[in-house]
């Protein structure tokens, strides 16, 4: 994987869950998956059931932080729930941006489960061709 997206270590999802027993409510680490090109970084987070009224999403100095809390499907109409085993997981996951990046232009979209972020490069990031004067 590339430097300019750094994850959570394996160290820092166990201290989420672990400091868990501390908060009040426990954090499921999403997984998530990275993609590069020359212009920008891609990443798509498995976030199911989450509205996007319920997905907060902010870039606090080098970090961004992915949280979300998963809804539950509503009750049909004249039934009641006797039984249920669904539950309404709240996410967080964070990553350390490189400098290589522009965190005021990341777009994110929700799509069926999906947080697809793309994150350009900055200009001075990007590969470009020099051109040799004859001389």
């Amino acid at each position: 994987m590339t430097n300019a997206v750094q994850t959570a270590s394996a160290q820092g999802r166990a201290a989420a869950n672990a400091g868990a027993a501390n908060a009040p409510q426990a954090f499921v680490v999403p997984p998530v998956d990275v993609f590069e090109n020359e212009n920008a970084i891609t990443l798509l987070a498995d976030l199911p059931g989450v509205p996007r009224d319920q997905l907060n999403l902010r870039v606090d100095g080098d970090t961004l932080v992915i949280e979300a809390t998963a809804t539950a499907a509503s009750t049909p109409a004249g039934m009641e729930l006797v039984y249920g085993e669904l539950q309404c997981p709240s996410y967080r996951r964070q990553f350390t941006l490189s400098r290589e990046l522009d965190a005021s232009r990341i777009d994110a979209q929700l799509r069926d489960g999906v947080l697809r972020l793309t994150i350009p490069k900055a200009e001075e990031a990007r590969p470009r061709r020099i051109q040799v004067q004859a001389g």
